[in-house]
């Protein structure tokens, strides 16, 4: 009997049906997050006085923390690029994915050349009585960066390893801009919406990899080291208790009896919500691109 090779038995499918609509729905999602971070934060009194009070309060902790934010940041666009070079090179010279390649890394200039162009076209921040720099920073840019390097090493990754690519990606991305924050370099809804426009950016970048051969076939979770669920697991955990963190932030100085005056907690609300936009945005990408990067087709 003639033997079967691996790739007669392993047809790989299409992109999974109705993913391509999820994936316009996902950057259209990105898109509209991102107007509606820019206004509140930066167009309606409540969101500048909070967005401020936490780049403010940062003050109370910049010390050992400040000096280690300040070298990560200094190192970051070194980090950023080496990774990404590195991974996509690798990829692309092992496997010769030239277009891949090229796809990635035009979403990952796109992104950070759109912030800023956004940084000299956004309005300035208007006067609503909140003590704060008039001058527009949102996006962030060293957050951009970060998360764009990460992005297209996500997407240059084979099925199998993007969760666990995602999940270092995406921490590598909020410690980037937690950094920012510690270092009153940007506010917390600076980086947000820095994790938007990359993901504005990177979707459509991904469907477009998607489409392009049997390398982007998978057998599903738990197969291997890379697709293993706890690299969806650990950001939901993560994500939960930070939002339990902004929770009690805020109850303390929520108007009621027991209001208490702000020194670290407006701070710390930045901090989970930093957390929380980007962990949520590693779990949902990482499961749309689970979803739509098909298994391998069963043996004829």
């Amino acid at each position: 009997m003639a033997s079967t090779s691996r790739a007669q038995i392993r047809t790989p499918a299409r992109p999974a049906p109705g993913s391509g609509f999820l994936f316009v729905l996902s950057t259209l999602a990105c898109i509209a997050g991102l107007v509606a971070t820019y206004y509140f934060f930066v167009q309606t009194t409540t969101g500048q006085f909070i967005d401020e009070s936490a780049l403010a309060e940062a003050v109370e902790l910049h010390g050992p923390a400040g000096k280690a934010a300040t070298q990560f940041l200094d190192l970051l666009p070194t980090i950023s690029l080496v990774m990404a070079a590195v991974v996509v090179l690798f990829v692309t010279v092992i496997r010769r994915h030239w277009a891949e390649a090229g796809i990635a890394v035009a979403a990952c200039v796109g992104a950070n050349v759109a912030t800023q162009v956004l940084k000299d076209v956004l309005p300035a921040r208007p006067d609503k009585g909140v003590l704060t720099l008039e001058l527009n920073s949102l996006p962030s840019g060293h957050t951009t960066l970060a998360a764009s390097a990460a992005a297209a090493v996500f997407l240059m990754a084979s099925p199998r390893w993007r969760p666990m690519a995602g999940f270092i990606g995406g921490t590598f991305a909020i410690a980037s801009g937690v950094s920012t924050l510690i270092n009153q370099w940007h506010r917390p809804a600076d980086v947000v919406a820095a994790f938007l426009l990359v993901g504005a950016f990177m979707i459509p970048a991904g469907w477009l990899i998607l489409r392009r051969g049997s390398w982007n076939a998978w057998e599903g979770f738990g197969r291997h080291i890379g697709s293993a669920k706890i690299w969806l697991t650990l950001p939901v955990l993560i994500g939960l208790a930070s939002a339990a963190v902004a929770a009690y932030s805020l109850i303390l100085i929520a108007p009621s009896p027991w209001q208490e005056g702000s020194t670290t907690n407006y701070f710390w609300a930045g901090i989970a919500l930093i957390v929380i936009a980007g962990y949520l945005a590693t779990v949902a990408t990482t499961s749309l691109f689970a979803f739509a990067a098909r298994r391998w087709d069963p043996p004829r």
